[in-house]
């Protein structure tokens, strides 16, 4: 079964290091643009950059996400695939060290096929 849908909603069609806004897109059902500005504003309130970890992640706690740490049962083999399996219901965020991802209802929405990458960790909306 495939997992991966293609998904982009930017304007310019870049799609490399914005795997953050992307993902704030699809659970904030808000724009690119809206999605930018909102991390800066996040990154200037903590006075770091929008791509520090803690900067994003507060903005899925305001949302009503809660973190969980993945198993550690086989830390190098549960893909974004295999969670995607796991969890055919729901929205949820998942980070694999350097990427992250949104997942709405089994499927999980990308610039590109990460579906092989192994993730750490994930936000689950409460």
């Amino acid at each position: 079964m495939m997992y991966f849908k293609y998904y982009n909603p930017n304007k310019k069609n870049k799609s490399a290091g914005d795997c953050v806004i992307r993902m704030l897109t699809v659970v904030t059902k808000k724009s690119w643009e809206e999605c930018y500005w909102m991390v800066c504003e996040e990154g200037e309130k903590f006075g770091d950059m929008p791509s520090a970890n803690y900067v994003w992640m507060n903005i899925l706690y305001n949302l009503g996400f809660k973190r969980k740490i993945v198993p550690d049962t086989c830390p190098a083999c549960y893909s974004i695939n295999d969670f995607c399996k796991e969890h055919p219901k729901g929205l949820f965020v998942v980070g694999t060290g350097s990427h992250v991802v949104a997942i709405e209802n089994g499927k999980f929405l990308d610039s590109w096929n990460s579906g092989r990458e192994v993730i750490i960790f994930y936000f689950e909306k409460l």
